[in-house]
């Protein structure tokens, strides 16, 4: 397992993150703890929860753990959320110092620790002033509540606004942001990347197999059926899997990552990850598993190393469509000498 700075933090963490939000729902507490041993054994620190994971029931069976595991849970690095419902009051929600401090204490609670490494910020409030929001984080940073924190769901100039308004008042930095980003969602490349990038920023991708599409498990035309969430429950996600499903560009991309597969060996998923943890500003891919061995497959990617040329050919199969000014190939120009540096 490789190990990467956390952002522009100083914190070290595991290039695979083990994302949780099954745990308390479609993997009971017994295995969500085989799944967290599974991880660690293979070298991973870095677990990734949510207040509203299974109703923050993940959290308590991630507490339990840590619990049972003292000596192991030292070496662990815990990230949650706050930002949606928790109640039925109208300050039950959002980003206002209210909320977070509330959200904050019940996740400390639930994990049953006195801080948490890393606190991100759900999604975007419109309706809070950012420097509430920045100055509560700062001063959860100050009274040790928090190691550092970061966002999830942000656009590129929420990023950066928050940056430099944190930047002004001389109040800590945000180190993360956690997207959706894989081989078949790469609009993030346009600003938020070159973004983060500017901000030395880490990226936290989640679905990084885009709801199991990149784990080569569905088949052209073939509605899922059996072991998969689709086809346990048909009505969940349809219409995005017929649109994905009659997308050129899907297939397309899913041959590019087969042919890649069978050429070192190893599953279409590994892959897809492999390609992940190549990507500018990525610090550490999040995994989700329901189950161990579901789990042990996608941590074969942390040993793959892909040719140049299979990233080059993943990269163009997969590239995203938009090519007008200032997107397209005058932006991916324009991201690249960002990341060499030059004009």
């Amino acid at each position: 397992m490789e190990y990467r700075l956390l952002g522009n933090s100083g914190a070290v963490v595991s290039s695979l993150t083990l994302g949780t939000m099954t745990f308390g729902s479609e993997a009971d507490e017994a295995t969500s703890h085989e799944i967290i041993d599974a991880f660690l054994a293979a070298g991973g620190t870095f677990l990734d929860t949510a207040d509203v994971y299974s109703n923050g029931q993940s959290e308590v069976i991630i507490g339990n753990w840590l619990r049972d595991h003292p000596t192991e849970a030292e070496q662990v690095v815990i990230a949650t959320k706050g930002r949606f419902p928790r109640g039925e009051g109208p300050n039950d929600l959002g980003l206002s110092r209210r909320h977070l401090r509330t959200a904050l204490d019940a996740s400390l609670k639930r994990l049953g620790v006195d801080y948490i490494d890393l606190y991100q910020m759900h999604a975007w409030d419109a309706l809070t002033p950012l420097d509430e929001t920045l100055r509560f984080l700062d001063d959860a940073v100050s009274a040790g509540k928090i190691g550092a924190y970061g966002f999830s769901n942000y656009l590129g100039y929420q990023i950066t606004k928050a940056v430099y308004e944190a930047r002004a008042n001389h109040w800590a930095p945000p180190v993360t942001l956690q997207p959706q980003y894989n081989l078949l969602v790469r609009d993030i490349e346009h600003e938020i990347v070159p973004a983060c990038l500017d901000a030395n920023i880490g990226l936290l991708p989640w679905s990084p197999l885009a709801g199991g599409w990149l784990s080569g498990k569905y088949q052209r035309d073939q509605a899922p059926t059996g072991a998969t969430r689709l086809g346990e429950n048909p009505k969940r996600g349809m219409e995005a899997w017929e649109a994905r499903n009659s997308d050129e560009r899907t297939w397309a991309v899913l041959e590019v990552v087969t042919d890649v597969a069978e050429a070192h060996g190893v599953s279409a998923a590994q892959v897809s990850l492999a390609w992940l943890l190549a990507q500018p500003a990525v610090t550490s891919v999040i995994l989700g598993a329901r189950m161990v061995e579901q789990l042990q497959d996608n941590l074969g990617a942390a040993d793959l190393r892909l040719e140049d040329s299979e990233l080059k050919r993943l990269g163009e199969a997969s590239a995203p469509r938009i090519d007008e000014y200032p997107y397209g190939t005058a932006g991916r120009a324009q991201r690249n000498r960002l990341i060499t540096g030059g004009r």
